[in-house]
């Protein structure tokens, strides 16, 4: 029986569109809904403590908030602003060990071409080619009735790859590499956030208004604009009484590296009754596993034997749930061959059968599964990016590349507002960067959010549309060129834009 989609999530998606529409026609920015920042006493000057003061504080030193720091420390109009960052994550302190000869950890993320350009404008992705990467230039998808499936190559869209795997481990330590070499002035603070107010402008200081931000060892600091790059439990964002709207999916993510016998440069994705199975190849003979199934099925998986589990995946791969689909390697025709007036497949378009897995190369992690997206990302002195701003199921690894186009778009916007000698704290600035990002995140959260809805379903009619729509994609070149332009970033808007 078709699950019914809650009033609440039809609601999400008229939000999402009418945002959309709202921000692209107009541009104008609307008020901030929500509570304002606490205003802290005029009678606590600033210089009576003597705290340090910085222009840009990013909460988060993670992946996305690294990213924005790179950025900032590489732009001509942003290379003097002095940084503070606020994260206790002793890998920032110490650095990760990344050794080539031990396994892929299972924690890692699809850079589309567009984030590996911005990566490679801010220098950051030499140090990405110095360990263990994947670069795949293909890609095929299906579903488990057999009844259709689709293939994407590189060379049908004029690139070389369509992506490149990496651990986000080796994404970190490079854009902490890059922003040290940078020569930037910035300053990691090992602490978490405890409170942010605003304080006023004080006549005996240059700097006017400020944030103030309390850390968890009792000290203090004042930053122009704190960036919330904290997650999708964002401190940052609690304290500014950003609210959010979402929901939390009735799944479970269950990842791990996998080994196999030849080496893998093929991204593969299954549709299965209860979720997709993804297997990414990561380097060598090496690949991960991104499957997503009902909770307590993730919770057995997690638990069974290793050689039950690799049986398991290898099943969820190939030929469990239901047939391989069809093509003229196998000696037969797809049910949907009148879609195309070819009569012969290539066979670089006929259904390949993915590696056979040979042992788990990994522990195996779970990680239940959400859509959030705040209702504002910008008020006075703060601005949130990546997951603090929004959270998507990872069924595209569409998830990081949001979040560094936010970092990216976000230091651009704070640029042209020092060209132009704005407060890179006020609100009317910060609403640009908001301008910009916020139509492509809905766009992107919303076709997202379609696809788990529609392959969530176990229906013969639906299953057929489901498989036309596999072979529709597979026989339309330009559609399937304009999905690769999607996915890949190059496209802000999907269908022809």
């Amino acid at each position: 029986m078709i699950r019914r989609i809650s009033t609440r999530q039809w609601a999400f998606h008229r939000h999402a569109w009418k945002s959309v529409n709202r921000t692209l026609s107009s541009g104008a920015e609307a008020k901030l809904a929500g509570a304002s920042i606490e205003q802290g006493s005029a009678d606590k000057q600033r210089s009576e403590s003597n705290l340090p003061v910085h222009d840009v504080a990013i909460v988060g030193g993670g992946m996305v908030g690294m990213a924005l720091a790179c950025s900032l420390a590489k732009l001509p109009l942003t290379n003097h602003l002095n940084i503070a960052i606020v994260d206790s994550n002793p890998a920032l302190q110490n650095g990760q060990s990344i050794k080539k000869e031990t396994p892929p950890d299972p924690r890692v993320s699809t850079v589309t071409p567009a984030t590996r350009a911005l990566f490679q404008d801010v220098g950051a992705w030499k140090y990405v080619e110095e360990h263990r990467h994947a670069y795949f230039d293909r890609m095929q998808v299906w579903d488990y009735t057999g009844l259709g499936y689709t293939k994407y190559h590189a060379r049908d869209a004029n690139k070389e790859v369509l992506g490149c795997v990496v651990e986000n481990k080796v994404l970190h330590k490079s854009l902490l590499s890059c922003l040290q070499d940078s020569g930037s002035q910035h300053k990691l603070y090992p602490l978490r956030l405890s409170s942010m107010h605003l304080e006023p402008a004080s006549a005996s200081s240059h700097h006017g208004s400020l944030a103030k931000l309390e850390l968890s060892d009792g000290n203090s600091l004042y930053a122009k604009l704190v960036v919330g790059a904290d997650g999708s439990k964002s401190r940052v964002k609690e304290l500014a009484g950003i609210s959010s709207t979402g929901w939390k999916y009735s799944q479970n993510a269950v990842i791990c590296t996998v080994e196999h016998m030849e080496e893998n440069r093929c991204a593969w994705q299954r549709f299965l009754p209860n979720g997709p199975v993804a297997l990414l190849p990561v380097g060598d003979k090496f690949s991960n596993i991104v499957w997503t199934m009902d909770p307590e099925d993730s919770l057995n998986r997690k638990s069974m034997s290793e050689v039950d589990f690799v049986k398991e995946v290898n099943r969820a791969l190939d030929n469990g749930y239901g047939p391989r689909p069809k093509s003229q390697s196998f000696g037969g025709a797809s049910p949907f061959s009148w879609l195309t007036a070819k009569n012969t497949v290539s066979a670089d378009d006929c259904f390949e059968i993915p590696p056979k897995i040979t042992k788990l190369a990994s522990e195996r992690m779970v990680f239940p599964l959400s859509l959030k997206h705040a209702n504002s990302y910008a008020k006075k002195h703060v601005v949130l990016i990546g997951d603090a701003a929004h959270t998507v199921h990872p069924l595209a690894g569409q998830g990081v590349n949001m979040g560094f186009g936010d970092a990216f778009s976000l230091s651009n916007v704070i640029a042209e507002g020092i060209a132009v000698g704005s407060d890179i704290g006020e609100v009317s600035l910060l609403r640009r960067y908001e301008s910009d990002r916020k139509p492509a995140n809905l766009t992107m959260m919303a076709i997202l959010d379609g696809f788990q809805k529609a392959y969530s379903v176990d229906f013969g009619p639906l299953n057929v549309l489901r498989a036309a729509a596999f072979q529709g994609v597979q026989s339309f070149s330009p559609l399937k060129r304009n999905i690769m332009s999607y996915a890949s970033g190059e496209q802000r808007f999907p269908l022809f834009s």
